[in-house]
């Protein structure tokens, strides 16, 4: 039975090493991911084994032996957990990547919408002059926004200035 546990704590070791190097590898994540996972694997059918030859030591010793394969087993559930915390972090840094790229690339114009709505009101029976004072506030509305904007990033600039 000791070699075997000696065998398995050091396969525990070099996995919590791995999980060290798994933080800061970027593009080969997968792949340690993947050794990791299996190796894990590997420690849990240890484990049975050592279970079963816990059972078969003399009653003086089985205790130990049960309360070390215990431990053994605490620690890798520890690592398989962290192991699947880190897989569900990475999927989301990677569905957020995806989303920010999918946002990058739309292209936003407000020509066709507000041509679309002048459509719109045409088919409603709108008269021009309503159209025109239409148009005349969305004009308006935009020199309204920039200015906003403008007195927004002065007002920051401001509080940024006095109160550092």
């Amino acid at each position: 039975m000791d070699p075997l546990f000696q065998q398995t704590h050091k396969q525990v070791h070099e996995i919590q090493s791995c999980m060290g190097r798994l933080e800061t590898a970027d593009k080969q994540s997968v792949h340690i991911e993947n050794e990791i996972q299996a190796s894990i694997d590997q420690i849990f059918s240890r484990l049975e084994r050592l279970e079963i030859l816990s059972s078969k030591e003399p009653p003086n010793k089985r205790q130990n032996a049960r309360l070390r394969v215990d431990q053994l087993k605490y620690d890798v559930q520890h690592l398989q957990t962290a192991l699947r915390n880190f897989q569900h972090r990475r999927h989301a840094r990677e569905q957020q990547e995806r989303q920010r790229e999918e946002l990058l690339s739309r292209t936003f114009t407000t020509n066709g919408t507000q041509k679309k709505i002048l459509d719109i009101a045409n088919m409603l029976g709108l008269s021009n002059t309503v159209m025109r004072l239409i148009e005349k506030r969305a004009f308006q509305d935009k020199y309204f926004m920039i200015g906003g904007m403008l007195l927004t990033c002065v007002v920051m600039f401001l509080v940024v200035q006095y109160l550092t």
